[in-house]
């Protein structure tokens, strides 16, 4: 399977069942929370997700690849466990680069929206707005 098909599948998937081999071992991540190196420390972030967000959901608007970058234009919604069960909604993209072998060894996200506007979802009961 190619590298996109890969990632269409890990995107409907989301987040059981991702194909972490796709991830160099050393693999940078980044996004507005958090930033470090690791396919381990990777895994764990997905883990987390899986475990303490309620109906996560990634959905894939757009695909496309440029020699070794990838681009995915995404939105991430998800319920937060709080007693008035907020729902949380974030568009954005990613931007992956790729390693000779197809192995991804850069992989950082970008939201349309900041992180105050996702700490306000909590409570106003609105998403955020590009």
């Amino acid at each position: 399977m190619e590298i996109l098909e890969i990632l269409e599948a890990d995107y409907r998937n989301f987040p059981r069942n991702q194909t972490y081999r796709i991830y160099a071992e050393d693999v940078y991540f980044k996004d507005p929370l958090n930033e470090f190196r690791g396919r381990g420390r990777y895994q764990q972030m997905i883990q987390f997700i899986n475990t303490w967000f309620l109906d996560p959901n990634l959905e894939l608007h757009q695909i496309q690849r440029t020699d070794n970058q990838i681009r995915t234009d995404w939105t991430l919604s998800w319920t937060t466990p709080l007693p008035w069960r907020p729902q949380i909604v974030i568009s954005g993209w990613s931007e992956l680069q790729l390693d000779h072998e197809e192995q991804i060894i850069s992989h950082v996200d970008y939201w349309h929206c900041s992180r105050w506007d996702v700490l306000k979802q909590h409570f106003s009961g609105k998403a955020a707005t590009p």
